[in-house]
Order: C-alpha cells, then sequence, then structure tokens
C-alpha cells in the first residue's frame, strides 16, 4: 500500500486476537524504530518488548485496560535523556525522539497488518517496577502490538483550515 493508504488505515487498535506475531515481523517493526530520525541522530531511546501471556495481572497495574493485555506483545519505548540531543535553550529532545520512534514502529504494524494503541497515560511508577527501568530513564509511550479483533472507527480529525498557518501566526 503507498504511504496515503497507511496514514488513513492506521487506528488505535482497542482489542486484540491472541495469536502470537511472528518474529519476522516483530523484526520489521522494530527495524523501523531503529530507523526513525532522532536529534542529531543520538539515538537516546530503548524498546522493551514484553510478552503478556501469564503477565496480564501485572501489566494491568501498568494500564489497567482488558484490551491492553489481549494482544501477545508490548512494546515500550524509553527515553534516556542524558543522551539526548538538548536545544540552546535546554529542551532535551528525548521525548521528541521517542514519539518519532513510536510513530514509525505504529505504521510500519500497520504496513504488516498488526495492531496498535498508542498508550501515554499509563502509571510510570508501574512500568519502572514491573519492567525494572532504571531512573535514569523514562518510559514515554507504550502500545500492545498484535492481530486487530475489531474495527476501525471514522476518524474525527480539525480540518486543514483550523489547524495551519501560512506564513505567520
Amino acid at each position: 500500500m503507498d504511504f496515503s493508504e497507511l496514514i488513513e488505515k492506521r487506528y488505535s487498535v482497542r482489542a486484540y486476537k491472541p495469536d502470537p506475531v511472528e518474529d519476522e515481523k516483530l523484526q520489521q517493526v522494530l527495524e523501523a524504530a531503529r530507523l526513525a530520525p532522532t536529534a542529531a541522530n543520538m539515538q537516546p531511546f530503548q524498546l522493551i518488548v514484553v510478552h503478556t501471556r501469564g503477565r496480564e495481572e501485572e501489566f494491568r497495574r501498568i494500564y489497567n485496560r482488558e484490551w491492553f493485555v489481549q494482544a501477545p506483545l508490548i512494546i515500550v519505548v524509553c527515553g534516556i535523556p542524558s543522551k539526548a540531543w538538548v536545544r540552546h535553550d535546554k529542551a532535551n529532545y528525548s521525548v521528541v525522539d521517542a514519539a518519532i520512534v513510536m510513530d514509525h514502529l505504529i505504521l510500519a504494524a500497520t504496513n504488516l497488518g498488526l495492531g496498535t494503541c498508542w498508550i501515554g497515560a499509563f502509571d510510570p511508577k508501574a512500568a519502572r517496577q514491573i519492567l525494572g527501568i532504571p531512573e535514569e530513564v523514562e518510559p514515554i509511550v507504550m502500545t500492545p502490538l498484535g492481530y486487530p479483533n475489531d474495527q476501525p472507527r471514522p476518524k474525527a480529525r480539525k480540518s486543514l483550515v483550523e489547524l495551519v498557518r501560512y506564513e505567520r501566526w
């Protein structure tokens, strides 16, 4: 499919089949994340890939939605602020870089027939504890990864007129 179709096809999946994700597809998704652009190409991130089977209860402590643990895998994108590019005004780009990585990951997954759901409203303290994330590393965003067991709903988005300004604010 072409890129426009891919963007249109991607949606936040909230029901997953228990079918395992093939290792080859997982590697393709992870490779898309690896190739994502980051500020100054510093790649200040780490990905944590975890299997949900048998760990559903502890993962509900991170994000308490039944569909979150239906997928066979969860991928967590963590930023490492100390390894990120910092703009002259001290803005640390680790969060921006993690967002770009996740965007590449979810688009690659969609292209392979897999479903994802961008999750930022999780409990970072629980994620740190359960996944053994060190203090200097920030869990930024996560997604289930699996085969969708639902259908996309129509996308509600603002018009370009509401979102785009030309030349000046």
